[in-house]
């Protein structure tokens, strides 16, 4: 019956959200979340999915972060619509409780985006004193935008005014959450594995400690919003909830260090 199922005279969508982890954790109780051990290549199995099974990546973790368990579900998942959120980092529903994971956003109001738009992103996240290209360079290292913009123009030149554009830019989708309808994952994970895949070639890991090795998921951060502006892709923002509580303040001095002393990020917050 195509891309929908019918319960009781209802659409039900077919749609599957995997939860990245590298730890056991709470996850949150929905069908269509699927929790997923990411870097599982080597490690201990801690009772979840994993994404070093079928076609993955999973041995590239240290340095791609995230997006192996992305990569997994593109390439071994076959609902409809495929989405990503981490265990610490959910998007929020528009119900309320005391308990965190009951504001997470639950399939029946996924599935009422999905009725308007092919793709839920995070809201953006706001720098608003810095462009998207300064904040990064001042925080992680130039040399890699630099790196990707090159790559794109020998491979991708119809995407360089959409770099050029959100680099630009004082806001941006963070995080790596998305979902998608699946013909739409297909396009951007092409895309955004290819280019990253380049730059993988190009740049030296082993020259960087262990936190800014991990420099492929954050540039697939800045190509998400590429790949949405040269693609005029419709979208719906959604607020992100935490799990856990925010140092604001180890956060807030960081990024001042960063912006006018030099120093480099050395850890999340």
């Amino acid at each position: 019956m195509g891309y929908k199922n019918y319960i009781n005279g209802k659409e039900n969508m077919d749609i599957e959200i995997i939860v990245a982890t590298h730890k056991p954790y709470k996850m949150p109780t929905d069908s269509m979340y699927v929790p997923l051990q990411v870097g599982a290549y080597g490690k201990k199995d801690i009772g979840f999915l994993r994404d070093n099974t079928g076609e993955n990546i999973s041995s590239l973790n240290p340095y791609f972060c995230e997006l192996t368990g992305l990569f997994w579900a593109w390439k071994n998942l076959k609902a409809d619509y495929i989405g990503l959120t981490h265990y610490r980092r959910h998007f929020r529903g528009s119900h309320s409780g005391e308990n965190r994971f009951d504001r997470v956003l639950n399939k029946k109001e996924a599935e009422a985006i999905l009725q308007m738009t092919d793709v839920i992103l995070p809201k953006k996240r706001h720098y608003f004193i810095e462009t998207i290209y300064s904040h990064y360079a001042h925080t992680h290292y130039e040399r890699e935008l630099i790196a990707t913009r090159q790559i794109l123009v020998e491979n991708y030149p119809e995407y360089v005014p959409s770099w050029d554009k959100v680099m630009n830019r004082r806001s941006a989708h963070m995080f790596n959450m998305c979902i998608m309808k699946k013909d739409k994952l297909d396009s951007y994970c092409s895309f955004i594995f290819d280019v990253l895949d380049k730059l993988n070639q190009k740049v030296n890991v082993s020259e960087y400690d262990d936190f800014q090795a991990r420099l492929f998921g954050r540039i697939s951060e800045l190509l998400l919003d590429v790949w949405i502006d040269h693609n005029h892709i419709q979208y719906k923002e959604v607020p992100v909830i935490y799990m856990e509580r925010i140092n604001w303040w180890k956060k807030g001095t960081s990024f001042i260090k960063a912006k006018f002393f030099g120093k480099k990020y050395e850890g999340s917050f």
